[in-house]
Protein backbone atom coordinates (compact mmCIF):
# COMPACT_ATOMS: atom_id res chain seq x y z
CA UNK A 1 0.00 0.00 0.00
CA UNK A 2 1.25 3.38 -0.63
CA UNK A 3 1.16 5.74 2.04
CA UNK A 4 0.77 9.50 2.31
CA UNK A 5 0.47 11.22 5.50
CA UNK A 6 -0.27 14.79 5.26
CA UNK A 7 1.35 15.39 8.45
CA UNK A 8 4.99 14.14 7.40
CA UNK A 9 5.08 17.92 5.87
CA UNK A 10 3.66 20.96 8.24
CA UNK A 11 0.41 22.86 5.71
CA UNK A 12 -2.37 24.43 7.54
CA UNK A 13 -3.72 21.11 7.63
CA UNK A 14 -2.31 21.19 11.11
CA UNK A 15 -4.53 24.05 12.33
CA UNK A 16 -7.42 21.47 11.42
CA UNK A 17 -6.26 18.42 13.01
CA UNK A 18 -5.36 20.30 16.37
CA UNK A 19 -8.91 21.87 16.46
CA UNK A 20 -10.35 18.21 15.90
CA UNK A 21 -8.63 17.21 19.07
CA UNK A 22 -8.79 20.08 21.12
CA UNK A 23 -11.73 18.59 23.52
CA UNK A 24 -12.81 22.88 24.16
CA UNK A 25 -13.17 23.35 20.16
CA UNK A 26 -14.97 20.34 19.26
CA UNK A 27 -17.54 21.36 21.57
CA UNK A 28 -18.84 23.30 18.11
CA UNK A 29 -20.28 20.42 16.20
CA UNK A 30 -20.77 22.66 12.97
CA UNK A 31 -17.22 23.36 13.36
CA UNK A 32 -16.07 19.98 13.52
CA UNK A 33 -17.84 19.23 10.65
CA UNK A 34 -16.16 22.23 8.81
CA UNK A 35 -12.59 20.63 9.97
CA UNK A 36 -12.93 17.46 8.62
CA UNK A 37 -14.28 18.53 5.36
CA UNK A 38 -11.62 21.23 5.04
CA UNK A 39 -9.05 18.24 5.80
CA UNK A 40 -11.45 15.89 2.79
CA UNK A 41 -10.38 18.83 0.04
CA UNK A 42 -6.93 19.44 1.19
CA UNK A 43 -6.38 15.62 0.42
CA UNK A 44 -8.31 15.55 -2.61
CA UNK A 45 -5.95 18.36 -3.93
CA UNK A 46 -2.80 15.65 -3.25
CA UNK A 47 -5.00 13.14 -4.81
CA UNK A 48 -5.43 14.98 -7.88
CA UNK A 49 -2.01 15.31 -8.86
CA UNK A 50 -1.98 11.04 -9.10
CA UNK A 51 -4.95 11.14 -11.61
CA UNK A 52 -4.89 10.75 -15.52
CA UNK A 53 -5.11 14.11 -17.52
CA UNK A 54 -5.52 14.96 -21.15
CA UNK A 55 -5.11 17.83 -23.35
CA UNK A 56 -8.29 19.19 -24.65
CA UNK A 57 -8.83 23.02 -26.05
CA UNK A 58 -10.60 25.48 -24.29
CA UNK A 59 -12.64 28.46 -26.51
CA UNK A 60 -11.96 31.34 -24.36
CA UNK A 61 -14.42 34.65 -25.55
CA UNK A 62 -11.08 35.64 -27.17
CA UNK A 63 -9.53 32.64 -28.21
CA UNK A 64 -8.34 28.83 -27.56
CA UNK A 65 -6.13 27.64 -24.71
CA UNK A 66 -4.75 23.92 -24.48
CA UNK A 67 -5.90 22.67 -20.95
CA UNK A 68 -4.76 19.37 -19.16
CA UNK A 69 -8.03 17.90 -17.70
CA UNK A 70 -8.82 14.90 -15.58
CA UNK A 71 -10.17 11.85 -17.37
CA UNK A 72 -10.52 9.15 -14.30
CA UNK A 73 -14.04 7.73 -13.29
CA UNK A 74 -14.53 8.73 -9.96
CA UNK A 75 -16.47 7.25 -7.21
CA UNK A 76 -16.78 8.59 -3.71
CA UNK A 77 -18.13 6.30 -0.98
CA UNK A 78 -18.35 7.67 2.58
CA UNK A 79 -18.82 5.53 5.72
CA UNK A 80 -22.30 6.24 7.30
CA UNK A 81 -22.54 8.57 9.36
CA UNK A 82 -19.16 9.66 10.24
CA UNK A 83 -17.98 9.90 6.72
CA UNK A 84 -20.52 12.57 5.24
CA UNK A 85 -18.28 15.73 6.21
CA UNK A 86 -15.27 13.69 4.65
CA UNK A 87 -17.64 13.35 2.35
CA UNK A 88 -18.75 16.65 0.81
CA UNK A 89 -14.94 17.57 1.19
CA UNK A 90 -13.69 15.35 -1.53
CA UNK A 91 -16.77 15.82 -3.50
CA UNK A 92 -16.23 20.03 -3.35
CA UNK A 93 -13.21 19.33 -5.26
CA UNK A 94 -14.78 16.01 -7.10
CA UNK A 95 -18.39 18.05 -7.86
CA UNK A 96 -18.41 15.73 -11.17
CA UNK A 97 -17.52 12.34 -9.33
CA UNK A 98 -20.43 9.42 -8.61
CA UNK A 99 -21.59 8.61 -4.94
CA UNK A 100 -21.99 5.48 -2.99
CA UNK A 101 -22.99 5.45 0.59
CA UNK A 102 -22.56 2.08 2.94
CA UNK A 103 -23.71 1.50 6.46
CA UNK A 104 -20.78 0.29 9.02
CA UNK A 105 -21.02 0.27 12.74
CA UNK A 106 -19.86 -1.43 15.60
CA UNK A 107 -21.90 -4.41 17.13
CA UNK A 108 -20.93 -5.44 20.23
CA UNK A 109 -23.32 -8.75 20.86
CA UNK A 110 -22.19 -9.49 24.99
CA UNK A 111 -22.09 -5.71 25.65
CA UNK A 112 -18.23 -5.95 26.18
CA UNK A 113 -15.04 -4.87 24.56
CA UNK A 114 -15.44 -7.55 22.04
CA UNK A 115 -17.22 -6.34 18.69
CA UNK A 116 -18.16 -7.35 14.97
CA UNK A 117 -18.68 -4.99 11.91
CA UNK A 118 -21.66 -4.98 10.54
CA UNK A 119 -22.72 -3.28 7.11
CA UNK A 120 -26.41 -3.28 6.33
CA UNK A 121 -26.88 -0.57 4.02
CA UNK A 122 -25.20 -0.12 0.41
CA UNK A 123 -26.18 2.55 -2.05
CA UNK A 124 -23.36 2.35 -5.06
CA UNK A 125 -23.51 3.11 -9.13
CA UNK A 126 -21.01 0.08 -11.08
CA UNK A 127 -17.38 0.03 -9.89
CA UNK A 128 -16.37 -1.65 -12.50
CA UNK A 129 -12.83 -0.09 -14.01
CA UNK A 130 -13.43 3.50 -12.13
CA UNK A 131 -11.45 5.38 -9.63
CA UNK A 132 -12.67 4.60 -6.10
CA UNK A 133 -12.45 6.74 -2.96
CA UNK A 134 -13.69 4.85 0.47
CA UNK A 135 -13.62 7.67 2.92
CA UNK A 136 -13.81 7.43 6.71
CA UNK A 137 -12.41 9.87 9.39
CA UNK A 138 -11.72 7.15 11.45
CA UNK A 139 -9.44 4.31 10.75
CA UNK A 140 -8.96 2.53 13.92
CA UNK A 141 -8.97 -1.17 14.07
CA UNK A 142 -9.60 -1.43 10.08
CA UNK A 143 -12.06 -3.82 10.16
CA UNK A 144 -14.49 -1.38 9.23
CA UNK A 145 -12.57 -0.31 5.95
CA UNK A 146 -11.93 -4.17 5.13
CA UNK A 147 -15.92 -4.81 5.65
CA UNK A 148 -17.01 -2.15 3.15
CA UNK A 149 -14.15 -3.26 0.78
CA UNK A 150 -15.50 -6.63 0.23
CA UNK A 151 -18.86 -5.73 0.39
CA UNK A 152 -18.41 -3.37 -2.51
CA UNK A 153 -16.67 -5.80 -4.82
CA UNK A 154 -20.39 -7.06 -5.35
CA UNK A 155 -21.13 -3.69 -7.24
CA UNK A 156 -17.70 -4.32 -9.89
CA UNK A 157 -13.84 -4.57 -9.69
CA UNK A 158 -12.43 -0.78 -9.26
CA UNK A 159 -9.30 0.19 -11.30
CA UNK A 160 -7.81 2.08 -8.40
CA UNK A 161 -8.25 2.00 -5.01
CA UNK A 162 -8.09 5.07 -2.65
CA UNK A 163 -9.05 5.26 1.03
CA UNK A 164 -8.97 8.48 2.59
CA UNK A 165 -9.12 9.47 6.25
CA UNK A 166 -8.17 12.09 8.76
CA UNK A 167 -6.94 10.22 11.68
CA UNK A 168 -5.71 6.60 11.62
CA UNK A 169 -3.51 3.98 14.16
CA UNK A 170 -0.61 1.93 13.19
CA UNK A 171 -2.99 -1.46 13.75
CA UNK A 172 -5.50 0.22 11.27
CA UNK A 173 -3.02 1.12 8.82
CA UNK A 174 -1.33 -2.31 8.66
CA UNK A 175 -4.45 -4.20 8.38
CA UNK A 176 -5.91 -2.04 5.49
CA UNK A 177 -2.42 -2.90 3.49
CA UNK A 178 -2.66 -6.58 4.27
CA UNK A 179 -6.18 -7.16 3.67
CA UNK A 180 -6.45 -4.38 0.21
CA UNK A 181 -5.20 -4.56 -3.41
CA UNK A 182 -1.25 -4.08 -2.79
CA UNK A 183 -1.55 -0.49 -4.98
CA UNK A 184 -4.28 0.63 -2.60
CA UNK A 185 -3.30 4.53 -1.92
CA UNK A 186 -3.75 5.58 2.00
CA UNK A 187 -4.24 9.31 1.59
CA UNK A 188 -4.48 10.52 5.70
CA UNK A 189 -4.16 13.36 7.80
CA UNK A 190 -2.27 11.93 10.51
CA UNK A 191 -1.50 8.27 12.36
CA UNK A 192 -1.25 8.33 15.85
CA UNK A 193 0.62 5.14 17.78
CA UNK A 194 -1.68 2.92 19.36
CA UNK A 195 -5.50 1.85 20.55
CA UNK A 196 -7.02 1.64 23.70
CA UNK A 197 -8.64 -1.62 25.00
CA UNK A 198 -12.32 -0.39 23.57
CA UNK A 199 -10.20 0.01 19.74
CA UNK A 200 -9.98 3.64 20.21
CA UNK A 201 -7.40 5.50 19.11
CA UNK A 202 -5.14 6.95 21.18
CA UNK A 203 -4.76 9.85 21.70
CA UNK A 204 -7.08 10.44 18.62
CA UNK A 205 -9.97 12.66 19.22
CA UNK A 206 -13.03 10.75 20.76
CA UNK A 207 -16.12 9.44 18.55
CA UNK A 208 -16.58 11.37 14.94
CA UNK A 209 -19.81 10.66 14.69
CA UNK A 210 -21.12 12.10 17.56
CA UNK A 211 -19.08 14.89 17.63
CA UNK A 212 -20.76 15.80 14.47
CA UNK A 213 -23.96 14.56 14.36
CA UNK A 214 -24.65 14.00 18.28
CA UNK A 215 -24.29 11.07 20.54
CA UNK A 216 -27.03 8.30 19.96
CA UNK A 217 -28.14 5.20 22.12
Amino acid sequence: MIIHNLELNNSLANKYIAELRDVNIQKDSMRFRKNIERIGEILSYEFSKTLNYTEKDIVTPLGTKKSFLPENDIVICSILRAGLPIHNGILNYFDDAENAFISAYRFHPNNDAEFEIKVEYLAAPSLEGKTLIIADPMLATGNSMVAVYETLLKHGNPKEIHVFAVIGANQGVDLIAESLPENTHLWIATIDAELNDHGYIIPGLGDAGDLAFGSKL
